[in-house]
């Protein structure tokens, strides 16, 4: 199997710790291109129409979005077992999940814009992270409140809402937003990254970070444009960075999804 990726990627971080907890063989593969909106390759736009990673490639199957990813890895090899037993046990695994990928993931992507894309001004950016220190800190309530006295989100057993968490909280905690101490996330943050899966995928995203140094200069001469799509987008105007996004849209330094195609 082939899984396009990037280290940095928590859709990505997802499907790794997914494939090693059932220790499948895969090879990892950056797309050239990415972050420059050109330059793919046909074997990555053909797995992945969307041009977003993560998408695995297993024989002559192609598979793009890290749920549906989760999915066919879970039908495929359901042994051991992510998703727990039981219709609500697995609503409830897939409404985190949802939570994580979405709202959660907008913030850290912002956090990222901040400290990295040079973007904002020293004012505007003091208050976004504010901002974004507000909103973690409301989602570590839910995530205390969802945890409870359970050693993982499932129950007794690690499984598929602690994978799908642990991407965006290990991100978090990288920006100065760890859990507090003394509250069931904080422990079950060391329990989860203590497991070999989640602590290789989680060591090739420390040391993918050096490589986000000097993206501002490329944003500014527009050679990396990030996508702005849904959660995301809706999280820079909500939390005040409209005009982030109308000059990049001047600047044509940031980009959304493309056209649905397939490569010619």
């Amino acid at each position: 199997m082939i899984l396009f990726e990037h280290p940095l990627s928590p859709y990505s971080q997802k499907v790794k710790i997914a494939l090693r907890e059932k220790g499948l063989p895969f090879a990892l593969q950056v797309p050239a291109g990415l972050g420059s909106g050109a330059g793919y390759s046909e074997d990555f736009a053909t797995a992945s129409p969307r041009i977003e990673v993560p998408a695995l490639v297993d024989g002559e199957t192609r598979v793009f979005d890290s749920t549906i990813i989760l999915e066919y890895i879970e039908d495929r090899w359901p042994t051991p077992p992510l998703l727990p037993e039981g219709a609500a046990a697995r609503a409830r695994a897939r409404m985190i999940e949802d939570a994580m990928d979405t709202h959660y993931e907008a913030i850290n992507w912002g956090l990222i814009e901040i400290r990295f894309m040079g973007r904002f001004n020293d004012d505007l950016a003091a208050r976004m992270r504010a901002r974004a220190a507000e909103q973690t800190a409301g989602w570590r309530r839910w995530l205390n409140a969802e945890l409870g006295n359970a050693p993982w989100f499932g129950g007794e057993s690690f499984g598929w809402a602690d994978l799908c968490v642990v991407p965006y909280i290990n991100c978090s905690a990288s920006f100065g937003l760890p859990p507090e101490a003394d509250t069931p996330l904080v422990a079950w943050l060391a329990r989860v990254n203590a497991r070999p899966a989640v602590a290789q995928t989680a060591q090739e995203a420390a040391d993918a970070i050096p490589t986000l140094e000097g993206l501002d200069v490329l944003v500014r001469d527009g050679l990396f444009k990030r996508e702005y799509r849904d959660h995301r987008l809706e999280w820079m105007i909500k939390s005040g960075g409209l005009e982030v996004v109308l000059e990049g849209l001047a600047r044509d330094n940031i980009r959304f999804s493309p056209d649905f195609d397939q490569p010619r």
